[in-house]
């Protein structure tokens, strides 16, 4: 499937650094729960490494999974 181009690099930039950002985050807390007995903590790892990685697959590719939906969005 081709992903047509729907943002520019302005908005290509704000989202890899947005799943920089969640992947940083996840990491932080898998140490936090590595060294704790919080076992409900993995959920909220995945739930960032999850939107990390798609922000970082939306940024590679310039392309919005939300524009692609048809909805207008700032950046």
């Amino acid at each position: 499937m081709k992903l047509n181009c729907n943002i520019d690099s302005q908005g290509s930039l704000i989202r890899g650094i947005g799943g920089s950002t969640l992947l940083g985050l996840a990491i932080v807390l898998a140490l936090v729960a590595w060294c704790t007995s919080w076992s409900w903590l993995w959920w909220l790892i995945a739930v960032c490494t999850m939107g990390g990685v798609a922000q970082l697959f939306e940024a590679a590719n310039s392309w919005c999974v939300i524009r692609a939906l048809g909805y207008k969005t700032k950046i």
